[in-house]
């Protein structure tokens, strides 16, 4: 069994019964890429309160999520190095995050039309589930580790760069992406201040559709707070709202 095998197997791939699937044939089109094996990109699209529903038996892309996480993230990492090797490393950080992080991969998913064919619970779906960034870019990152696990590593590669990697012009001149956590790091750091410390404060809503709130703490004090559909999204308008309470303190 070769090494994407046993992966796939402990990431619990193989046949199952299912009562409703997207068209994979579309899916496959707009990626771009022809799989060998559909039971993964299936899996890929398969959002939690679908699995979680009394529809399917099916596992949900939780775990590939996070492997496409590692996968995205070591590709775009590879990429900045060998086309910039003048740029110092703090540089490099800043832009591969805008690269990688959620807004970035909700807006590709919508705009090439992959949160079309996330497989949602009727509940999810109604509520404005296919609209929700956490659930596209997670659904995105599932799909990529798909990629991976079905075609190896420079499967991988020419998916992220042709998806995302070639807008990155456009997506590191969008204002909307700063990184608040960072810009508040420095700015304490700046202050000798310490690192500025984030703690969710409360969690509302069943497991597939949860909002959290966090609160962001300088020297034991809070100076923000923000909430969103993850924890990182709240730990964004935190730091977001943190940095204005400097602004206007100052």
């Amino acid at each position: 069994m070769s090494f994407l095998e046993r992966l796939r197997s402990i990431l619990g791939v193989g046949p199952h019964r299912v009562s409703s699937q997207p068209d994979l044939e579309a899916v496959q089109r707009t990626l771009g890429y022809q799989f060998h094996d559909e039971s993964l990109l299936l899996l890929g699209l398969t959002h939690r309160s679908f699995s979680h529903s009394d529809r399917n038996d099916l596992p949900s892309n939780e775990r590939m999520e996070f492997l496409g996480d590692s996968v995205l993230g070591l590709i775009i990492a590879d990429q900045l190095f060998r086309d910039h090797p003048h740029i110092r490393e703090g540089e490099l950080t800043k832009t591969k995050a805008m690269l990688v992080n959620e807004v970035t991969l909700a807006a590709v998913g919508t705009d090439i039309g992959l949160s079309r064919f996330i497989r949602l619970s009727p509940e999810e779906d109604r509520s404005g589930g296919r609209e929700r960034p956490s659930i596209v870019s997670d659904a995105f990152e599932s799909v990529i580790a798909a990629v991976y696990l079905d075609g190896g590593m420079e499967a991988a590669r020419r998916l992220v760069l042709r998806l995302i990697y070639s807008r990155r012009e456009e997506i590191t001149s969008d204002s909307s992406q700063r990184n608040y956590k960072g810009e508040l790091l420095e700015l304490t750091q700046a202050h000798e201040e310490g690192i500025p410390r984030y703690e969710v404060s409360s969690e509302k809503g069943p497991d597939h559709c949860k909002m959290f709130t966090v609160v962001v703490l300088v020297r034991n004090q809070v100076v923000g707070s923000g909430s969103g559909s993850s924890k990182k999204e709240a730990e964004q308008q935190a730091a977001a709202k943190a940095l204005r309470h400097y602004t206007t303190s100052s």
